[in-house]
């Protein structure tokens, strides 16, 4: 059945006249129902506030889920990998420096590459001097100081690992900037070796460096507390690299001359050459072990 394109209609109450065509296309007259006519207009008014608010709580809730979110930072390690690596410390150290940490590979080839030319230096310094020396000249003999070893000499060496050892622990709790230092230190080095990598990295260094030092730098100063004193302050400048910092040359000054003594005690490059490796040997099982134990207390 067709309807014309216009009618009356005539309610019971007062409703004034309204085109079918008109209400076909969805519009509404002004009293019809009571009804406002911007109905549409306020109901799409209406959502579009909803959905507004809706994303804004959103924005507030993934704003706060990113305050929570611990701190990190990006570590550049030698061979141009990136990783993610927090910067918690262990409890009682805190730290300010960015740290690149250096690849294994890295590591093992400029420690054996350094310890070699330590080594050659070392051994060029005692040729010179010796030859200077039986050829006249005012320069004392570096040759004189041998590779000697007596049973006595295992007691002075146990002295100075448990005096040196013990003093480093002392001072890492103790003294917050070197121990600052010292996890800067350890972190650029130790981190990405394996446990049988710092036999390595702990007896190559302390032979080469006490060969140098001690073999080579002190004899021609004189076997005595100065020049002890003058290798001990070369070898802790040397030491001022790698994020350490003036705390750490004191340390290193202090160590060197503590070998330095030794070497003069017992006229035995053995003494400081054992001493020195296992010093470092337990300093570095001693930050390996603490870090592991760190590292599992966080995936717990």
């Amino acid at each position: 059945m067709l309807f014309p394109l216009t009618m009356e209609v005539k309610p019971a109450s007062n409703f004034s006249c309204v085109r079918l065509s008109t209400l076909l296309q969805g519009r509404r007259h002004a009293n019809l129902f009571g009804l406002s006519p911007n109905l549409r207009d306020n109901f799409r008014k209406g959502f579009k506030t909803f959905a507004s608010r809706k994303s804004e709580r959103k924005r507030r809730k993934d704003s706060e889920v990113q305050q929570i979110t611990p701190l990190t930072e990006t570590v550049k390690g030698a061979d141009g990998e990136e990783a993610i690596a927090d910067t918690e410390l262990p409890s009682g150290t805190t730290s300010g420096i960015q740290v690149e940490v250096a690849s294994r590979s890295a590591v093992l080839q400029a420690c054996c590459f350094t310890s070699a030319a330590l080594l050659l230096f070392g051994v060029l310094i005692r040729q010179v001097s010796h030859l200077a020396c039986i050829n006249g000249l005012p320069i004392l003999d570096a040759t004189e100081v041998k590779f000697g070893f007596e049973i006595w000499h295992i007691e002075l060496i146990l002295a100075l690992v448990v005096l040196v050892s013990s003093s480093r622990y002392i001072l890492l709790k103790a003294w917050p900037d070197f121990a600052e230092s010292s996890e800067a230190a350890n972190q650029q080095v130790l981190s990405s070796l394996e446990p049988l990598d710092l036999v390595l990295v702990a007896f190559l260094p302390g032979i080469s460096e006490e060969f140098l030092f001690r073999g080579g730098l002190m004899p021609i100063f004189g076997l005595d507390w100065k020049s002890a004193l003058a290798s001990g302050a070369i070898f802790g400048i040397l030491h001022l690299s790698g994020g350490r910092k003036y705390s750490y040359t004191i340390w290193a000054t202090i160590v060197g001359f503590s070998y330095g003594l030794s070497t003069v005690a017992s006229s035995s490059l053995v003494v400081p050459m054992v001493s020195h490796s296992l010093n470092n040997l337990i300093g570095g099982l001693f930050w390996y072990l603490n870090s592991n134990s760190i590292s599992e207390e966080r995936f717990k």
